[in-house]
Protein backbone atom coordinates (compact mmCIF):
# COMPACT_ATOMS: atom_id res chain seq x y z
CA UNK A 1 0.00 0.00 0.00
CA UNK A 2 2.66 2.64 0.96
CA UNK A 3 4.84 1.60 -2.43
CA UNK A 4 1.42 1.95 -4.32
CA UNK A 5 1.08 6.05 -2.63
CA UNK A 6 4.54 7.22 -2.83
CA UNK A 7 4.38 5.86 -6.72
CA UNK A 8 1.07 7.42 -7.29
CA UNK A 9 2.38 11.21 -8.02
CA UNK A 10 5.54 10.06 -10.21
CA UNK A 11 3.49 7.22 -13.38
CA UNK A 12 1.17 8.58 -15.33
CA UNK A 13 -0.60 5.04 -15.61
CA UNK A 14 -1.47 4.79 -12.25
CA UNK A 15 -3.15 8.11 -11.91
CA UNK A 16 -4.83 7.14 -15.29
CA UNK A 17 -5.78 3.77 -13.88
CA UNK A 18 -6.88 5.46 -10.54
CA UNK A 19 -9.08 7.96 -12.74
CA UNK A 20 -10.79 5.06 -14.87
CA UNK A 21 -11.67 3.29 -11.30
CA UNK A 22 -13.44 6.13 -10.02
CA UNK A 23 -14.91 7.24 -13.61
CA UNK A 24 -15.87 3.08 -13.76
CA UNK A 25 -17.47 3.59 -10.28
CA UNK A 26 -20.33 6.15 -11.13
CA UNK A 27 -21.24 3.83 -14.16
CA UNK A 28 -21.27 1.21 -12.13
CA UNK A 29 -22.89 2.58 -9.54
CA UNK A 30 -25.98 3.93 -11.02
CA UNK A 31 -26.60 1.38 -13.21
CA UNK A 32 -25.99 -1.23 -10.93
CA UNK A 33 -28.63 -0.50 -8.52
CA UNK A 34 -31.20 -0.53 -11.09
CA UNK A 35 -29.65 -3.85 -12.06
CA UNK A 36 -30.06 -5.23 -8.69
CA UNK A 37 -33.68 -3.56 -7.98
CA UNK A 38 -34.81 -5.14 -10.80
CA UNK A 39 -32.86 -8.34 -10.68
CA UNK A 40 -31.81 -8.39 -14.36
CA UNK A 41 -28.37 -9.75 -13.56
CA UNK A 42 -28.49 -12.49 -16.02
CA UNK A 43 -29.93 -9.64 -18.81
CA UNK A 44 -26.99 -7.83 -18.06
CA UNK A 45 -24.68 -11.02 -18.44
CA UNK A 46 -25.87 -11.92 -21.77
CA UNK A 47 -25.46 -8.48 -23.23
CA UNK A 48 -21.82 -8.05 -21.59
CA UNK A 49 -20.55 -11.50 -23.22
CA UNK A 50 -22.41 -10.41 -26.51
CA UNK A 51 -19.81 -7.97 -26.62
CA UNK A 52 -16.91 -9.81 -27.74
CA UNK A 53 -19.02 -10.48 -31.11
CA UNK A 54 -18.47 -6.25 -31.95
CA UNK A 55 -15.21 -6.71 -30.49
CA UNK A 56 -13.61 -9.29 -32.68
CA UNK A 57 -15.83 -8.07 -35.88
CA UNK A 58 -14.09 -4.32 -35.15
CA UNK A 59 -10.79 -6.00 -34.67
CA UNK A 60 -10.57 -7.79 -37.75
CA UNK A 61 -11.53 -5.13 -40.00
CA UNK A 62 -9.31 -2.57 -38.55
CA UNK A 63 -11.48 -0.92 -36.01
CA UNK A 64 -11.62 0.20 -32.76
CA UNK A 65 -12.45 -3.06 -30.03
CA UNK A 66 -14.25 -0.10 -28.05
CA UNK A 67 -16.10 1.03 -31.02
CA UNK A 68 -17.62 -2.28 -31.94
CA UNK A 69 -17.67 -3.20 -28.41
CA UNK A 70 -20.58 -0.13 -27.71
CA UNK A 71 -22.46 -1.55 -30.94
CA UNK A 72 -22.38 -4.66 -29.96
CA UNK A 73 -23.83 -4.06 -26.47
CA UNK A 74 -26.59 -1.71 -27.66
CA UNK A 75 -27.71 -4.11 -30.00
CA UNK A 76 -27.81 -7.11 -27.21
CA UNK A 77 -29.48 -4.55 -24.98
CA UNK A 78 -32.43 -3.93 -27.76
CA UNK A 79 -32.76 -7.51 -28.37
CA UNK A 80 -33.11 -9.01 -24.97
CA UNK A 81 -34.91 -6.07 -23.55
CA UNK A 82 -37.48 -6.70 -26.25
CA UNK A 83 -37.68 -10.42 -25.84
CA UNK A 84 -38.26 -10.03 -22.06
CA UNK A 85 -40.47 -7.17 -22.44
CA UNK A 86 -42.87 -10.11 -24.40
CA UNK A 87 -42.28 -12.32 -22.23
CA UNK A 88 -41.70 -15.28 -24.08
CA UNK A 89 -41.44 -19.00 -22.91
CA UNK A 90 -37.88 -19.66 -23.41
CA UNK A 91 -36.80 -16.06 -23.00
CA UNK A 92 -34.00 -17.42 -20.58
CA UNK A 93 -32.61 -20.02 -23.95
CA UNK A 94 -32.74 -16.91 -26.18
CA UNK A 95 -30.97 -14.87 -23.71
CA UNK A 96 -28.26 -17.53 -23.43
CA UNK A 97 -28.04 -18.28 -26.70
CA UNK A 98 -27.35 -14.49 -27.70
CA UNK A 99 -24.65 -15.14 -25.00
CA UNK A 100 -23.06 -18.10 -26.46
CA UNK A 101 -23.59 -16.52 -29.96
CA UNK A 102 -21.55 -13.10 -29.11
CA UNK A 103 -18.56 -15.22 -27.61
CA UNK A 104 -18.81 -18.09 -30.18
CA UNK A 105 -18.68 -15.02 -33.07
CA UNK A 106 -15.49 -13.21 -31.31
CA UNK A 107 -13.89 -16.04 -30.97
CA UNK A 108 -13.73 -16.57 -34.48
CA UNK A 109 -13.18 -13.60 -36.07
CA UNK A 110 -10.51 -12.82 -33.38
CA UNK A 111 -8.80 -16.48 -34.93
CA UNK A 112 -9.20 -15.02 -38.13
CA UNK A 113 -7.31 -12.10 -37.31
CA UNK A 114 -3.24 -12.28 -38.42
CA UNK A 115 -1.17 -11.59 -34.99
CA UNK A 116 -1.53 -11.57 -31.41
CA UNK A 117 -3.21 -8.00 -29.86
CA UNK A 118 -2.14 -7.80 -26.26
CA UNK A 119 -4.92 -5.05 -25.98
CA UNK A 120 -7.46 -6.90 -27.77
CA UNK A 121 -7.00 -9.93 -24.67
CA UNK A 122 -6.99 -6.89 -21.89
CA UNK A 123 -10.51 -5.94 -23.21
CA UNK A 124 -10.99 -9.63 -22.30
CA UNK A 125 -9.40 -9.79 -18.72
CA UNK A 126 -8.80 -5.95 -18.00
CA UNK A 127 -5.72 -3.85 -17.79
CA UNK A 128 -6.95 -1.25 -15.70
CA UNK A 129 -2.83 -0.28 -15.38
CA UNK A 130 -2.67 -0.32 -19.24
CA UNK A 131 -6.04 2.58 -20.01
CA UNK A 132 -4.63 5.57 -21.91
CA UNK A 133 -5.65 9.06 -21.13
CA UNK A 134 -8.09 9.37 -24.17
CA UNK A 135 -9.87 6.49 -22.96
CA UNK A 136 -10.32 8.51 -19.81
CA UNK A 137 -12.68 11.38 -21.76
CA UNK A 138 -14.63 8.44 -23.13
CA UNK A 139 -15.25 7.29 -20.11
CA UNK A 140 -16.08 10.75 -18.73
CA UNK A 141 -18.30 10.80 -21.84
CA UNK A 142 -20.04 7.99 -21.11
CA UNK A 143 -20.70 8.85 -17.39
CA UNK A 144 -21.85 12.16 -18.78
CA UNK A 145 -24.59 10.47 -20.40
CA UNK A 146 -25.59 8.00 -17.93
CA UNK A 147 -25.86 11.08 -14.79
CA UNK A 148 -27.57 12.96 -17.29
CA UNK A 149 -30.30 10.34 -18.28
CA UNK A 150 -30.75 9.26 -14.52
CA UNK A 151 -30.84 12.66 -13.73
CA UNK A 152 -33.83 13.39 -16.56
CA UNK A 153 -36.18 10.03 -15.83
CA UNK A 154 -35.15 9.01 -12.15
CA UNK A 155 -38.89 8.88 -11.87
CA UNK A 156 -39.80 6.48 -14.56
CA UNK A 157 -37.05 4.47 -14.24
CA UNK A 158 -37.54 4.10 -10.42
CA UNK A 159 -41.25 2.77 -12.40
CA UNK A 160 -39.91 0.54 -14.33
CA UNK A 161 -37.80 -1.16 -12.53
CA UNK A 162 -40.30 -2.03 -9.11
CA UNK A 163 -43.76 -1.99 -11.10
CA UNK A 164 -44.02 -2.35 -14.87
CA UNK A 165 -47.92 -2.70 -14.28
CA UNK A 166 -48.13 0.50 -12.37
CA UNK A 167 -46.08 2.54 -14.42
CA UNK A 168 -47.88 1.56 -17.47
CA UNK A 169 -50.81 2.35 -15.86
CA UNK A 170 -49.68 6.15 -14.90
CA UNK A 171 -48.64 6.70 -18.18
CA UNK A 172 -44.98 5.95 -18.27
CA UNK A 173 -43.59 4.57 -21.29
CA UNK A 174 -43.06 1.01 -19.62
CA UNK A 175 -41.24 -0.22 -23.67
CA UNK A 176 -39.19 2.60 -24.22
CA UNK A 177 -37.64 3.84 -20.29
CA UNK A 178 -37.36 -0.42 -19.76
CA UNK A 179 -35.28 -0.48 -23.35
CA UNK A 180 -33.29 2.82 -22.57
CA UNK A 181 -32.18 1.69 -19.26
CA UNK A 182 -30.86 -1.56 -20.48
CA UNK A 183 -29.10 0.79 -23.16
CA UNK A 184 -27.53 2.10 -20.41
CA UNK A 185 -26.35 -0.77 -18.78
CA UNK A 186 -24.82 -1.38 -22.04
CA UNK A 187 -23.10 1.69 -21.96
CA UNK A 188 -21.94 0.81 -18.20
CA UNK A 189 -20.93 -2.67 -19.57
CA UNK A 190 -18.34 -0.92 -22.00
CA UNK A 191 -17.15 1.74 -19.36
CA UNK A 192 -16.05 -1.34 -16.74
CA UNK A 193 -14.48 -3.37 -19.64
CA UNK A 194 -11.52 -1.20 -19.24
CA UNK A 195 -11.55 -2.00 -15.53
CA UNK A 196 -11.81 -5.21 -14.91
CA UNK A 197 -12.31 -7.02 -18.95
CA UNK A 198 -15.13 -8.81 -20.08
CA UNK A 199 -14.97 -11.67 -17.71
CA UNK A 200 -15.81 -9.81 -14.74
CA UNK A 201 -17.74 -6.79 -15.62
CA UNK A 202 -20.76 -8.65 -14.21
CA UNK A 203 -19.59 -8.87 -10.72
CA UNK A 204 -18.60 -4.99 -10.27
CA UNK A 205 -21.77 -3.88 -12.09
CA UNK A 206 -23.41 -5.53 -9.11
CA UNK A 207 -21.75 -5.94 -6.33
CA UNK A 208 -21.59 -2.71 -4.84
CA UNK A 209 -25.27 -2.00 -5.19
CA UNK A 210 -26.00 -5.29 -3.97
CA UNK A 211 -23.87 -4.48 -0.79
CA UNK A 212 -26.11 -1.52 -0.81
CA UNK A 213 -28.87 -2.75 -0.77
CA UNK A 214 -28.19 -4.57 2.25
CA UNK A 215 -27.84 -1.34 4.20
CA UNK A 216 -30.44 1.22 2.45
CA UNK A 217 -34.05 1.27 1.47
CA UNK A 218 -33.92 4.18 -0.98
CA UNK A 219 -32.59 4.23 -4.67
CA UNK A 220 -30.84 7.54 -4.57
CA UNK A 221 -28.63 6.67 -1.52
CA UNK A 222 -28.30 3.33 -2.96
CA UNK A 223 -26.57 4.85 -5.95
CA UNK A 224 -24.52 6.54 -3.72
CA UNK A 225 -23.46 3.60 -1.87
CA UNK A 226 -22.71 1.92 -4.64
CA UNK A 227 -20.53 4.53 -6.09
CA UNK A 228 -18.28 4.76 -3.02
CA UNK A 229 -17.81 0.93 -2.44
CA UNK A 230 -17.14 1.30 -6.52
CA UNK A 231 -14.50 3.71 -5.55
CA UNK A 232 -13.33 2.14 -3.01
CA UNK A 233 -12.56 -1.58 -4.07
CA UNK A 234 -10.87 -0.42 -7.34
CA UNK A 235 -8.61 1.86 -5.52
CA UNK A 236 -7.90 -0.83 -3.08
CA UNK A 237 -7.53 -3.52 -5.70
CA UNK A 238 -5.01 -1.16 -7.37
CA UNK A 239 -3.16 -0.36 -4.23
CA UNK A 240 -2.96 -4.03 -3.33
CA UNK A 241 -1.85 -5.38 -6.48
CA UNK A 242 0.75 -3.07 -7.11
CA UNK A 243 3.51 -3.72 -4.78
CA UNK A 244 3.27 -7.89 -5.72
CA UNK A 245 2.48 -7.17 -9.39
CA UNK A 246 -0.65 -9.36 -9.26
CA UNK A 247 -3.41 -8.47 -11.91
CA UNK A 248 -5.63 -5.45 -10.96
CA UNK A 249 -9.24 -6.30 -12.29
CA UNK A 250 -9.09 -9.97 -10.75
CA UNK A 251 -7.76 -8.03 -7.30
CA UNK A 252 -10.81 -5.38 -7.50
CA UNK A 253 -13.04 -8.30 -7.94
CA UNK A 254 -11.48 -10.41 -5.31
CA UNK A 255 -12.10 -7.80 -2.68
CA UNK A 256 -15.64 -6.49 -3.81
CA UNK A 257 -16.57 -10.40 -3.95
CA UNK A 258 -15.34 -10.85 -0.41
CA UNK A 259 -16.54 -7.44 1.10
CA UNK A 260 -20.15 -8.67 -0.33
CA UNK A 261 -19.92 -12.65 1.26
CA UNK A 262 -18.79 -10.70 4.75
CA UNK A 263 -21.68 -7.93 4.59
CA UNK A 264 -24.11 -10.70 4.13
CA UNK A 265 -23.25 -13.34 6.87
CA UNK A 266 -23.09 -9.99 9.18
CA UNK A 267 -26.32 -9.10 7.91
CA UNK A 268 -27.79 -12.53 8.61
CA UNK A 269 -26.44 -12.27 12.09
CA UNK A 270 -27.81 -9.06 12.64
CA UNK A 271 -31.00 -10.12 11.74
CA UNK A 272 -31.37 -13.10 13.91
Amino acid sequence: MSDFLQALPNHTFLQNALLAGILASIGCGMMGTYVVVKRIGFLAGGIAHAVLGGMGIAYYFGRSPVGGALGAALLAALIIGWVNLRGQEHEDTLIAALWSLGMAIGILFISQTPGYNVDLMSYLFGNILMVPRADLFLMSGVDAVIVLSVLLFRKQFVAVAFDEEFAEVRGVSVTFFYLLLLCLVALTVVLLIQVVGLILVIALLTLPAAIAAQYVRSVGRMMWVAMGLGAMFTTMGLAFSYEPNLPAGPSIILLAGATYLLSTLVTAIRRR
